[in-house]
């Protein structure tokens, strides 16, 4: 491995001068590749299917922010649920840094939306009109003319039309597969907003996948710089094998080498798709895509060397030939996301199909009702989590007393909807020890109780 340093001072996109060095990555063929090849299969799948998936007729997953509602695999959330959504985003940022300091940036080599887009869709999109990166090359370097008048204009439109796609599904997962429905099929008078959206998320799409590229993992994400704090020498990441393949040396048949195994061809830094050499050791722009691998494989079996001098491994692994190992932080880490995990997972099958809050009257005392009972009046507001209407009564549970609803006594709650109503809690003067007392109210749908809520009750001074 080099001793100088100077290659973390810059970036692999951008040259001395702060121009953009644009990547022509070598298409990446091998085990490795065809593996995230079949995965990306599945994500596509996922992505251009899930919005449209219903239960009961309900989006099986919906991120509904503009009317604060949240659907998650047939579960709906509203804004009172959000602090299991605090938890479970704590959870989530706790398992990056628990799954970095064990696995490196496996993530963004294998499920990074960004990653698999990219190299999985666009590039092979790119490969096909343009051809692989010495003709991109060539065809970036050649004067205008007929053949790449058309190659490129292809290519940016493909692009688009791709990115357009992809924003009408995105704003699917936003408001919905029918309200999509209506933006494409009704007159775009009735919908310019959703259009305008549309328009907006395509072009931030294009602007991504033809123009930022690989600078979003290495300029705008931040988790490239997170690996300096999280990862340490146990983790795993894909690494050059410096021990067994320094000092480099070029490849001669039937040539009797002192030399490393490593052949200093250069097909790893190749087909990188960040433009990194990889022998110089982790850097934050490495995706951990495996392409180096699949190309130092391919080199190695074609010289008679094993596989495996950029593989998989750790910097103990390589330096002391050491076995993974389960540190005392990997553990501690393991057992705080359980217990989150644990937690989330109670609340969640724990939540209760209704919920609500129950206000007294601002500026309201007590009111006396005849000479031994006094009554508060309260306004209460109901929200359905479920996908049928429910008709709720209330009942007084731990005071002697009584509810008065005014007008109907039940209060209907349409589905995924809201319902409110105004009462009376009528309590004895005999019932009443302070100025205010807790009372609990019961929640119920055809006699079952199905709630619980909390309110106070302002008597007289006894």
């Amino acid at each position: 491995m080099e001793d100088s340093n100077t290659f973390r001072d810059s970036i692999a996109t951008v040259d001395k001068q702060g121009k953009r060095n644009w990547i022509f990555a070598q298409r990446p063929k091998g085990r490795w590749y065809n593996l995230r090849s079949i995965l990306s299969i599945f994500y596509f799948s996922v992505f251009f299917s899930l919005p449209f998936i219903s239960i009961n007729g309900r989006p099986l997953f919906l991120l509904n922010v503009v009317e604060g509602k949240f659907i998650l695999f047939g579960a709906i959330f509203w804004p009172q649920d959000f602090f299991i959504f605090g938890l479970a985003m704590l959870a989530f940022i706790l398992f990056i840094v628990l799954f970095t300091m064990a696995f490196g940036r496996l993530f963004c080599g294998w499920m990074c939306p960004q990653t698999i887009f990219m190299e999985m869709l666009f590039r092979r999109i790119e490969y096909w009109i343009e051809g692989d990166a010495a003709a991109q090359r060539l065809l970036q370097q050649q004067p205008w003319n007929t053949n790449k008048i058309i190659r490129k204009t292809g290519k940016q439109l493909a692009f688009f039309a791709l990115s357009f796609l992809i924003a009408n599904i995105f704003l699917a997962y936003i408001i919905g597969a029918k309200a999509l429905g209506k933006i494409i099929a009704e007159p775009l008078s009735q919908h310019t907003g959703g259009f305008i959206a549309i328009i907006a998320f395509s072009g931030v799409f294009y602007g991504v996948f033809a123009f930022l590229r690989e600078q979003v993992c290495t300029i705008v994400c931040p988790y490239g710089r997170l690996q300096g704090v999280l990862l340490d020498k146990n983790s795993i990441l894909v690494a050059y094998d410096y021990e067994r393949g320094e000092p480099r040396g070029k490849f001669r048949k039937d040539d009797s080498r002192a030399a490393g195994d490593c052949i200093d061809c250069a097909q790893c830094v190749k087909v990188c798709p960040t433009g990194i050499d990889i022998r110089n050791g982790t850097q934050l722009e490495c995706v951990n895509c495996t392409a180096c691998i699949d190309a130092c494989d391919h080199m190695m079996e074609k010289t008679g060397r094993p596989k495996g001098l950029i593989r998989y491994t750790s910097e103990n692994g390589i330096a002391k030939k050491e076995k993974i190992r389960f540190t005392p932080r990997l553990k501690t880490y393991t057992a705080i996301l359980t217990l989150l995990l644990g937690a989330i997972t109670f609340m969640l099958s724990s939540r209760k199909p209704v919920s609500g809050t129950i206000m007294r009257t601002a500026g309201m005392l007590y009111q006396e009702r005849g000479k031994d009972s006094i009554t508060n009046l309260y306004r209460i507001k109901l929200i359905n989590k479920t996908t049928q209407d429910i008709p709720l009564t209330l009942q007084l549970e731990n005071k002697p007393g009584q509810i008065e609803v005014i007008g109907n006594a039940l209060i209907r709650v349409r589905a995924e909807g809201q319902g409110e109503g105004t009462f009376f809690i009528v309590l004895p003067l005999t019932a009443i020890q302070n100025r205010k007392s807790s009372l609990y109210i019961g929640i119920y749908q055809d006699h079952k109780k199905i709630a619980r809520m909390r309110t106070t009750f302002l008597g007289p001074v006894q």
